[in-house]
């Protein structure tokens, strides 16, 4: 029998190497030239980018290109800091499995035949699709106002030029956005209530300078994966790791204690530990005299602090800022506080009760508000936060003594912690703790949170909002769960209508997908436009989808909020199929809903050279972070952005610290008028005296339980019935919904979906290892196969996100979740820093195995 074989060219080169043992070297070189004479010479080039997704690393990625296809990518170690290098992770390698796999959209699609999944698409060409969405888009607009046309875009720091060309487009047609910040649960809300900014972080560099690093629901081995050998390292150089978690995590299985606390009671623990520093009087006290609320006083007729401008005889600073206020402290006489100023006598009381007499004549009783604060803490008695979080007794004094006086404290303060109704409750009392300590401000010591990689690093405003226009804001929350009667973010007066989305997968990986999908089915949203370059569950559910490319395709800004570097996407190869630039798609759709708009969009520059105008123009622009900072620097490797701190390292509120300039800084791109209105005394703020938190009970940071505001407020009956906290954590093998499709990292988790739960309520259930079993609520359920993990606190059910519908039989794990808006959150509206946050982890459920009922 005879065989024809087709040899490769590294085959044949292998076969005459050995034949040239046998044959001679002569016969050998032979053979060789002949081969290489019959095949031409392959271009071989590596081009270094940047991988992209929303995991904060943005690490930087070298592309192996052979004759125009990317045949493998290598991690850089290109990173001035020498520390960070290598980066790079198996997901991000493998990212050749999305780019070439069987997911990959080709061209342009419109559905025809129905909405929702009834429908069928057809492939179309560019111009048709565009035509097509524009006029629809037009129709809508004339119809219901420009404003009902909802565009929802995946964190900008990922993609300065791309996702900026999208908020632009959206501004100059007067569409409304909404902020991917908020929309993604990743906002913590405490921030902005506490410190007045969106957020603040070390950078992973000054993790070896911590002492005692306290972690709160932050699984750091997973998801800063690139980053974790850095926590490792503190350890090694003396410093301590503690985590506290209902879930034995891997994170747990590296540090020095364990505490396994109760679903979200990590407030009533913080506030045990603020009681124990304040009782034995372990506080810095001439820090919080000079950078806190704390000696500022408060009335004890109306909860409100007491102002300058309402006491007799006291004069008021000059020069004030609209948007602050000149409240009042006492060291013997009343002292009307300037709020552009970080000084206070160090006499100053922090206690004790006083007489004021007011300008009306009204004598009233006032007290400091660390005065109240005191009182407030007397109930989290050790015995109390044991019965609440079951931290022994002994342990929460041991822990409280360590945090005060092991320096520089770092509290690690997890997304998936803060992801709850009261998740701006627990952040405000840990952030007690670092501020009563002192520990801000210098290298090591903070209070941070890493989620998304939301931060924008320089001034955007010429690129992303042309002409100075205002753009319109709505946060996602209400498009889910409608108007409530405290909202203060300007509704459109339709409602939103259409809906524009680019970069992520909201039908699948975002709050109550199926309230999303029965907008879509029900005809409430009206036309759907989907930009993307996989054909992910969301591209399934919208009317058009228009394909763009990845991040290996294109020429891009980038930075992250965890290290401080700007990067560039440089295109390792063309665009593939039918495929374009984000850019471009926006400027195509620009021209048709208005020529006038085009022009914003560097027309006739082919899209990589307008990329590159974009961002010469966000440089030359961006303020004193990227001064200096040229695109032919950054095609080179990274930059690092200029912080002006001690080796240009990110500490937080260094300015503040030790500069004195006053609360909050920056928080880009918004003006800073519109987020010092949160902390109007120019300080760290314990005490909210707007009215809802008055109503509420938080004007200062307190514990409430889980559930009680919420599931059990929404459906008295869940309580008892759904006893299980639905707990959706980061994968390992995936970035979000990025990844769910591929064939690697399917292979390394079996293809299958997992629920985690401990043995014991896996024993009250009849549930064994690998069962198939359902995860159900009132709203919706998700169906996976068990594993019995003794790590997994009793009465919890994990579940990893990211999970596309279709392998999980077409229903969403979201479909268990509510949009829960939380009156706090209401108080004021800047998108992306002040705005209700989504709380995917206030959830309750029960589980059983598939078949039962």
């Amino acid at each position: 029998m005879k065989y024809k074989v087709k040899l490769t060219r590294r085959q044949f080169l292998k076969g005459t190497a050995a034949a040239g043992v046998l044959l001679g070297a002569g016969g050998g070189r032979v053979l060789v030239k002949k081969a290489l004479a019959d095949n031409r010479a392959r271009e071989v080039k590596f081009v270094r980018t940047t991988c992209s997704p929303n995991c904060t690393s943005a690490c930087g990625i070298k592309a192996m290109v052979v004759d125009g296809q990317i045949k493998a990518l290598f991690p850089t170690n290109d990173y001035p800091d020498p520390e960070y290098n290598p980066r790079g992770c198996l997901r991000g390698i493998s990212f050749i499995n999305l780019i070439y796999g069987p997911d990959r959209l080709k061209g342009p699609r419109i559905k025809e035949g129905g909405r929702g999944l009834k429908g069928k698409f057809r492939d179309v060409s560019w111009e048709e699709a565009l035509d097509y969405t524009a006029r629809r888009l037009k129709e809508i607009a004339e119809k219901y106002g420009p404003e009902s046309i909802g565009v929802s875009f995946q964190v900008g720091g990922t993609g300065y030029v791309h996702k900026g060309a999208m908020v632009a487009l959206a501004t100059l047609a007067g569409w409304t956005l909404h902020h991917a910040y908020d929309l993604n649960g990743d906002l913590p809300m405490f921030w902005p209530q506490t410190f007045g900014v969106q957020t603040e972080e070390l950078e992973p560099l000054e993790w070896v300078n911590s002492r005692y690093t306290a972690i709160f629901g932050s699984n750091v081995m997973v998801t800063r994966l690139i980053d974790s050998d850095l926590l490792l390292e503190s350890k090694k150089r003396g410093g301590k790791v503690v985590v506290f978690d209902p879930n034995y995590s891997p994170t747990a299985a590296k540090a020095d204690e364990f505490y396994r606390i109760k679903v979200s009671s990590d407030a009533a623990l913080a506030l045990g530990i603020a009681r124990i520093i304040v009782e034995e009087k372990l506080y810095d006290e001439p820090f919080i005299k000079t950078y806190t609320d704390l000696p500022l006083l408060v009335r004890l007729d109306n909860g409100k602090r007491l102002k300058a401008a309402d006491v007799a005889g006291l004069a008021l600073p000059a020069g004030v800022s609209p948007y602050r206020d000149v409240f009042v402290a006492y060291n013997g006489k009343f002292l009307a506080v300037n709020p552009e100023k970080l000084e206070m006598p160090l006499d100053v009381a922090l206690e004790g009760e006083y007489t004021v007499t007011l300008k009306n004549g009204q004598t009233v009783k006032v007290k400091p508000i660390f005065q109240l604060l005191k009182e407030s803490l007397k109930v989290y008695t050790p015995e109390f936060v044991e019965r609440e979080t079951g931290v022994k007794a002994e342990d929460v004094v041991k822990i409280a003594r360590e945090m005060a006086t092991i320096k520089p404290l770092h509290i690690i303060y997890g997304a998936s912690n803060y992801q709850w109704y009261h998740g701006d409750l627990k952040g405000r009392a840990l952030a007690l703790i670092v501020v009563l300590t002192g520990n801000l401000g210098k290298p090591g010591a903070g209070i941070s949170t890493y989620a998304g990689q939301y931060r924008i690093r320089l001034k955007v405003n010429k690129w992303w909002f042309p002409e100075g226009k205002k753009a319109k804001w709505y946060p996602w929350l209400y498009i889910l769960h409608g108007p409530t009667e405290n909202m203060v973010a300007p509704k459109p007066k339709n409602g939103i209508k259409a809906l524009i989305f680019g970069w992520h997968n909201p039908f699948d990986q975002h709050n109550m997908a199926n309230r999303l999908r029965e907008m879509v089915e029900k005809g409430e949203l009206e036309f759907v436009v989907a930009i993307d370059f996989q054909n992910s569950t969301s591209c399934q559910w919208s009317d058009v989808v228009l394909p763009g490319v990845t991040w290996y395709e294109k020429t891009e800004l980038t930075a992250t909020p965890v290290h401080p570097y700007l990067q560039l996407q440089q295109p390792a190869i063309k665009p593939l199929y039918n495929c374009k630039p984000e850019l471009w798609i926006f400027r195509e759709l620009a021209k048709r809903i208005n020529p006038e708009f085009e022009k914003h969009f560097f027309p006739g520059l082919d899209p990589d050279k307008a990329a590159e105008k974009a961002i010469e123009l966000m440089l030359a622009t961006g303020g004193p972070t990227v001064a200096g900072i040229t695109l032919e620097q950054l095609k080179k490797g990274p930059v690092r952005l200029k912080l002006g701190t001690p080796g240009n390292r990110q500490i937080m509120f260094y300015e503040q610290i030790v500069e004195k300039k006053p609360f909050p800084p920056e928080s880009l791109p918004v003006p800073l008028e519109k987020t010092a209105q949160f902390v109007k005394s120019g300080r760290i703020e314990f005490y909210k005296d707007e009215d809802i938190f008055l109503k509420l009970g938080e004007q200062l940071p307190v514990y409430k339980p889980p559930f009680e505001e919420s599931e059990y407020a929404l459906d008295p009956s869940s309580k008892g019935k759904y006893q299980f906290a639905f707990i959706t954590r980061n994968s390992l093998y995936r970035v979000h919904s990025t990844h769910s499709n591929n064939i690697w990292m399917e292979e390394l988790h079996n293809n299958k979906p997992k629920v985690f739960l401990n043995p014991k309520d896996a024993e009250t259930k009849g549930i064994k290892e690998g069962d198939l079993v359902e995860v159900y609520n009132s709203r919706g359920k998700v169906k996976g196969y068990a594993v019995l993990d003794p790590g997994i606190g009793e009465k919890v059910i994990v579940f990893e996100q990211g999970w596309w519908s279709r392998y999980l039989k077409e229903t969403s794990y979201n479909s268990l979740t509510y949009p829960f808006i939380k009156p706090t959150h209401e108080v004021y509206f800047v998108p992306g820093v002040w705005s209700p946050n989504t709380a995917w982890n206030e959830c309750l459920c029960d589980v059983r195995k598939v078949g039962e009922s």
